[in-house]
């Protein structure tokens, strides 16, 4: 298993990705009328992040198992994000998030940043509150067209 940058050749593999993982480990925690508004956009890779040089994909024999990122806080150079962490449902428990959360730990700690959010799914808390995380609360995500994503907001220093 490697952990390397992903790049815009990897868009359909991460995509793919997305598209088959979000909608199963989701929708125990999300009704219905939530998915079928929110999954169409956030099941989809983002080529911005792709190619934004912290975004990273883990693989092993050419097949992509997980992929995530971090960006910098546009508003607070002290804070940064994660970014559309996910990894193939046939793979947890692998460590492969927690590798790729533990790579943009350590490079948003040496970009100058004290502290990482994330704005994690219902599934996701438990996963992020392992990582040291803590929940600030619930947060309501606007994707686009007045459609929102119930999500919750947590935090680490760094």
């Amino acid at each position: 298993m490697q952990i390397r940058a992903s790049t815009l050749a990897d868009l359909a593999a991460v995509d793919a990705l997305l598209a088959r993982v979000y909608p199963r480990l989701l929708k125990a925690d999300y009704p219905p009328s939530v998915l079928v508004t929110a999954l169409p956009l956030i099941s989809r890779a983002q080529p911005a992040l792709l190619r934004c040089g912290t975004h990273y994909v883990v693989e092993e024999e050419g097949r992509i198992l997980g992929a995530g990122g971090w960006t910098p806080d546009a508003a607070d150079g002290a804070r940064a994000h994660i970014r559309h962490l996910v990894v193939d449902d046939r793979e947890q428990r692998r460590g492969i998030a927690r590798r790729i959360v533990t790579r943009c730990a350590a490079q948003a700690r040496a970009g100058g940043a004290a502290v990482l959010e994330c704005w994690s799914t219902r599934t996701a808390v438990p996963f992020y509150a392992a990582l040291g995380f803590e929940t600030c609360g619930p947060l309501n995500v606007p994707l686009r067209a007045g459609i929102v994503f119930p999500s919750v907001r947590m935090i680490r220093a760094l």
